[in-house]
C-alpha cells in the first residue's frame, strides 16, 4: 500500500510507569513495535523528541510542522502518521494542516491508555492511523483514534480518560475505520494553505482569556502589558461579554494586538446576535469571530497569521483566511 513516515513526539502512547504517574520516554521504534502494520505497509520512524503533550512549546509545534515538509520533500514517501499526545493533538494537527499542500495524508493520532498496558488503545489506534495514511488523499491532515475518522480543523478532545477521546461538536463525523477498510463519510472543506513560517528566535506570545460571571477585563488588560501579541476571547454563549471587555478589546487591537473571538460552548458558531458587550459589540472593536474553531485551534489560527506578516492588516487578513472553511479541498493530481 505504501511507504509511511512514522514522526515519534511521545505523550500517552510512548508513557511509562514513573514511580508516581506515567510519561513519556519510549522511542518511535519502541511505539512501532507494539502495533501490527496494515499489509503492504512499510514503515520508517522519525524520532522527533519525546514529551508529554501539555510540555510542549510553539518551538516544539513549529519543529514539528517543518519536519512534516521535509519528510514530504521525498516523492516517495506515501504519507505520514504523527504520534502525539492527546492534550495538544488538537493544536498541533490544525498548525501542520493549515500549512499543508500537499495531496497526500497526515494522520495524528496517539492513546489514552499507557504503552504496555492490558487492552490499551495504543496499538490499535497506530494501525488504523498507518491504514488512513496509506489508503486516503487529497483530505488534509486527520486525526484518527477509537475507529473514527476526524478533520483536523474543528475536532478537540471532548472526553479526558475516555478511549473514544476525539470529536467535532459542530459537524458530522468524517469517516470510519473497521475490518481493514477507510470509509469516508463527507469531504472535509479546506481553506487554501499559508506557506510555511521561518523559524523565529522567540515566537510571538499569543494567550487565551475566558468570560464569566463577574468577568472583568484585568486579565486580558495584564496578557496585553505582558507583550502578547495575539489573544483569544473566550466568550459565553455565541461570543458574549461585557461593554468594559468591548473596550478593553477595542484598546488591544488599537495597539495592534490580534484579537480572535471564540466561544466556551461546546457546539455551535460564534453569531453576532447580542449587543451590550455581546459578539455585535466584539467584533466592532475589532475582535474576528472564529466560527466554529474553538480555544486551542483559535490560538494556533493568531499564532500563524502573526507569524505570516508583521503587518497589521495582513495579519487580520490571514486569520480570516485562516478561520475560513469554504475553501477547497486538495486533490491528487
Amino acid at each position: 500500500m505504501g511507504r509511511i513516515v512514522v514522526i515519534s513526539t511521545g505523550g500517552t502512547i510512548a508513557s511509562r510507569w514513573q514511580g508516581s504517574g506515567f510519561a513519556a520516554d519510549a522511542d518511535g521504534s519502541e511505539v512501532m513495535a507494539t502495533a501490527p502494520l496494515p499489509e503492504g505497509v512499510a514503515v520508517e520512524v522519525v524520532d522527533l523528541f519525546s514529551v508529554n503533550s501539555p510540555r510542549l512549546t510553539t518551538a516544539h509545534q513549529l519543529t514539528l510542522l517543518r519536519t512534516v515538509h521535509e519528510v514530504l520533500a521525498d516523492p516517495e514517501v506515501d504519507g505520514i502518521v504523527v504520534t502525539h499526545g492527546t492534550d495538544t493533538l488538537e493544536e498541533s494537527a490544525f498548525l501542520v494542516d493549515l500549512h499543508h499542500h500537499d495531496p497526500r495524508t497526515v494522520v495524528f493520532t496517539g492513546s489514552q491508555l499507557p504503552m504496555g498496558t492490558a487492552d490499551g488503545d495504543g496499538p490499535e489506534n497506530l494501525y488504523d492511523a498507518l491504514l488512513t495514511a496509506a489508503s486516503t488523499r487529497g483530505l488534509g491532515v486527520l486525526i484518527t483514534f477509537a475507529g473514527r475518522v476526524h478533520a483536523a480543523r474543528g475536532t478537540v478532545k471532548t472526553q479526558a480518560v475516555a478511549l473514544d477521546a476525539f470529536a467535532d461538536p459542530s459537524k458530522e463525523l468524517l469517516g470510519k475505520i473497521g475490518f481493514g477498510k477507510v470509509t469516508m463519510l463527507r469531504t472535509p472543506r479546506r481553506p487554501a494553505p499559508l506557506a510555511l513560517p521561518a523559524m523565529p528566535e522567540l515566537p510571538p506570545r499569543v494567550d487565551m482569556v475566558m468570560h464569566h460571571a463577574d468577568g472583568d477585563p484585568v486579565l486580558l488588560n495584564a496578557a496585553v502589558e505582558a507583550g502578547a501579541r495575539g489573544i483569544v476571547l473566550i466568550g459565553t454563549g455565541a461570543g458574549n461579554a461585557t461593554p468594559e471587555i468591548v473596550e478593553a478589546v477595542r484598546a488591544a487591537v488599537a495597539r495592534g494586538v490580534l484579537v480572535a473571538l471564540t466561544t466556551r460552548v461546546a457546539a455551535g458558531p460564534v453569531t453576532e446576535i447580542y449587543t451590550h458587550g455581546g459578539a455585535v459589540d466584539l467584533v466592532a472593536a475589532g475582535a474576528v469571530p472564529t466560527g466554529t474553531l474553538r480555544a486551542g485551534q483559535a490560538r494556533i489560527a493568531v499564532l500563524s497569521a502573526l507569524l505570516a506578516s508583521g503587518e497589521e492588516g495582513e495579519r487580520a487578513r490571514v486569520l480570516r483566511q485562516a478561520l475560513s472553511s469554504d475553501g477547497p479541498v486538495l486533490v491528487d493530481a
